[in-house]
Order: structure tokens, then sequence, then C-alpha cells
């Protein structure tokens, strides 16, 4: 697939804490556990160390250690952050990058129908209008003079949630406007989120897996069934086809993932 969306989420064997790893796309659905959350996790699961397309995520920085992939950050993520900067701290920029956001993202979607991408004109006119928003916000937000550290204290000066925000979004710059220069690329990670929910609420009803193997083979059955309902089939038909030992298989059309 030339994109896929990443999650994890807490994830309770017996009394122990794991993670639950989701590795999703619009037809196929992953998920598997792993007592880790971190790169060892997503190395023992195989699936991100191979792929080279475009990774959409939330800026857990595991992901980026896979430089065999190009990254695409959750907007939807930023959408929150930013509004929590201005109910906080009311910093005007934090409204001016919702706005350019939900602009550009409207943009995209306006185009999509009769376009793969933006005109230059169009993409260099937003890159600079969120390059300016930047640097508005970096005026309002002068970080601290380097102090020496105290005894027994070290690491750097503590900064605001706001220049943390702006920091990540300077620096990554072409992952949270990879949706603009790619229209295969979705705007947030909510397809990772929501294949993820219903997991959450099979913990809130049960509360936990009494063993790692049977965590894991819910894991592999609701895999299945996810994958089957993305493709429009029925859910009991494909159990009763797998019991039969004829499993619903999707016909993957291999593509270039660059």
């Amino acid at each position: 697939s030339p994109v896929t969306n990443s999650d994890e989420t807490g994830f309770r064997v017996g009394y122990k804490g794991h993670w639950l790893h989701v590795t999703c796309t619009e037809n196929l659905t992953n998920y598997d556990v792993h007592t880790k959350r971190g790169k060892e996790a997503m190395d023992d699961i195989g699936i991100l160390p191979n792929f080279e397309g475009i990774s959409v995520h939330d800026h857990w920085k595991p992901y980026f250690k896979y430089d065999n992939a190009r990254h695409s950050l959750c907007n939807a993520h930023h959408l929150r952050e930013l509004v929590f900067i201005y109910e906080q701290y009311q910093q005007e920029w934090a409204v001016k990058m919702i706005d350019l956001l939900i602009e550009i993202k409207e943009k995209v979607d306006e185009s999509r129908p009769n376009k793969d991408h933006l005109d230059p004109s169009k993409i260099k006119g937003f890159e600079n209008k969120y390059d300016e928003i930047i640097e508005m916000g970096l005026r309002d937000n002068i970080p601290p003079p380097e102090k020496m550290p105290k005894k027994n204290k070290r690491g750097r000066v503590k900064q605001t949630p706001a220049k943390n925000l702006l920091d990540r979004l300077n620096n990554f710059k072409e992952e949270t406007l990879r949706f603009m220069y790619d229209f295969r690329v979705p705007f947030d990670n909510n397809l990772g989120e929501r294949d993820i929910r219903m997991m959450k609420l099979k913990q809130k009803v049960s509360g936990c897996f009494w063993t790692f193997e049977g965590a894991e083979e819910f894991c592999i059955i609701r895999s299945y069934i996810s994958t089957a309902r993305k493709n429009n089939c029925r859910v009991i038909k494909a159990i009763q086809d797998a019991f039969k030992g004829n499993p619903f298989m999707i016909q993957i059309n291999m593509q270039n993932s660059n």
C-alpha cells in the first residue's frame, strides 16, 4: 500500500500492562499485542521495518526510526493542541494555524475529484502562510535564557506547551503538510484511531485478557473481521467460511509505494 495508518494503546493482559498495535489501510487491518510500545515491538510485528510508503501516525517518536518510509502527522491532534494553546494562553498564532490547516484541507477536498495535486502556485502560497504563522508564534514564545543547571538537575530548560508545539510544526513542516502534497495521504490518523477504538471498548467490557496467547488469538480474529468488514463482506459469512477452511481473502494489487 502507498499509505498506512498506525496507532497504539495500552492493553491489559493478566495484571500487567501491554500494548496493542494497529497498522491499517482502507481495506486491511492488522492488530498485534506486545509487552513494549516502541521500536522493539514494531520490529517484532514486522510490518513497518519493511514498509516503503507513507506512514501516518501521531508523532510517537519510534515511528521516525524507520527512515525507509516517509511520514505524515495527524492534524486532528494538531488542531486539538492548537485549540488548547489559544484557550490557555490566548495566542493568536494558534487560531491562524487552525484556520490555515482547515483552509488547506477544504482546498484539497475540493480539488481531489478532478486532480491528484494542488497547483504549484497554490502550494507555495500555503507554505508562505504557514511560515509566517510559525514566525509569529516564535516571536510570541521567545525561549527562556539558558541558565546553569541547578544542583542535581540535568537536561534542557523546560519549555511551554506552546513552544513545544511550535517547534514540532516548524521542524516537521513537510510531514504536517504531507496531505497537501499527496492526495493519497489523509488529513489525520482517524483511520488508525477508529480501528483501535473497538479494542478499547472490548477492554472496557471484559477488563483484560488472562493470557498473552488469548490476547494474540483475539487480535488475529479481529484483524480478520475488520478486514472482511472493510471489504463489504458479511462478518458472519466470513467467520463461517473460515470454519469451512475457505476464509475470506482480499485480492492485493502490488503497487509501487513510491
